[in-house]
């Protein structure tokens, strides 16, 4: 079935690092309009597609600060529109340092049951360095209310790679997402984006091998407490894997809508535009790289691409379901030649090591 990505593109404060498309300063009416906008354009999409969806994300920004009436009209005009069932993967991503009370009893009413929250770092000094707005005890107080609310399928995102972040860190930081219930954990390492307030007074940051060792600390940690890693930077308790971030690497159909929204329908990738107001005026997707992109949209390459991102790889099974053949024997080459500590090759098909996805970029290029 369809996957069905919302984005809410406000908040309460822009992160040093963060180059995601979202606004600070809105008003209630702003947000009015941006969720009738929303619930137009679902209509409207359904009315196109006549599909239905198993999955539904809300992403940011923080989709917290709709706020509880605005989230529960959202979610449930989805559910309309788009057949969604009550076996759905509904999440919703929040900010720990909100008061959340009103926004998880309307979010759970409605047919939510999975959250993600933007903790990065479990020492406060660490928080203020990344310029986060909570502290640890808000977001011991945010999971125990989520699980006094009936969700129980929680998603907690760490940062990797950052100032003064040791290896123990990184221990403490998975010990305490297992302590804290989590059922999946996302580990990103920081990346300086361009046009951000780190990229022009860049922190004082690990080094390329400092943090590849914080990485491959996490990987560890994390299997140490549970959590088996099913994509690079993916986490999760057995049966917990996302499905809808899934959906991404597998191929599957997905809808976005929002601005900087992307979507993968039928073969063909489009995304809206980095603006609210172009969005709310009714401007339509445009195609996601006009000039070309690096491999020919649902062509093998781009398959096999995704695929590697997983631990399971890219299978001779799944390969030759979509393509009618095997695994092209000069990839097979092409992985063979490379250290074996890096990629597996074998009759079940390629795979990268946790090493590898440190360099998977160069891996992809050699392999494709």
């Amino acid at each position: 079935m369809l996957g069905i990505y919302l984005h809410v593109p406000f908040c309460a404060s822009k992160c040093p690092y963060c180059d995601f498309y979202s606004l600070v300063g809105t008003t209630d009416e702003d947000k009015d309009r941006y969720t009738a906008a929303l619930i137009d354009r679902l209509t409207a999409w359904a009315t196109t597609l006549q599909d239905t969806a198993d999955t539904l994300y809300l992403g940011g920004g923080t989709p917290s600060l709709l706020g509880a009436h605005r989230l529960a009209a959202v979610i449930t005009a989805a559910r309309r529109a788009f057949a969604i069932p009550d076996t759905a993967e509904i999440t919703l991503e929040a900010n720990p340092g909100d008061d959340l009370t009103d926004v998880f009893a309307a979010f759970t009413a409605v047919g939510g049951n999975r959250l993600s929250l933007g903790v990065q770092a479990v020492k406060d000094a660490h928080l203020r360095t990344l310029g986060r707005r909570h502290t640890v005890a808000q977001v011991d107080h945010t999971v125990r209310l989520a699980q006094q609310n009936g969700i129980h399928n929680l998603s907690l995102d760490l940062m990797l790679g950052t100032s003064a972040q040791t290896e123990e860190d990184v221990r403490t930081a998975a010990r305490r997402f297992a302590e804290w219930g989590a059922t999946h954990a996302s580990a990103y390492l920081l990346k300086i984006e361009p046009g951000t307030p780190y990229a022009m007074n860049p922190p004082a940051l690990p080094d390329d091998d400092t943090a590849a060792s914080l990485y491959l600390a996490a990987v560890d940690a994390f299997a140490a407490n549970g959590f088996a890693q099913y994509e690079i930077s993916n986490f999760a308790k057995p049966g917990f894997e996302s499905r809808h971030n899934l959906k991404y690497w597998l191929s599957d159909p997905y809808l976005g809508i929002g601005p900087a929204a992307h979507s993968f329908l039928n073969g063909k990738r489009f995304c809206y535009p980095r603006s609210v107001t172009d969005f709310v005026n009714g401007i339509t997707p445009l195609a996601e790289n006009p000039n070309g992109t690096l491999f020919p949209e649902h062509s093998p390459a781009e398959f096999a691409m995704l695929r590697l991102r997983l631990t399971q790889g890219l299978t001779e099974t799944d390969f030759k379901e979509h393509f009618g053949t095997p695994i092209p024997k000069e990839w097979r080459q092409n992985a063979a030649a490379l250290p074996s500590h890096l990629v597996t090759t074998d009759e079940h098909g390629i795979r990268l090591s946790p090493e590898g996805f440190l360099v998977s970029d160069a891996i992809l290029a050699r392999i494709l």
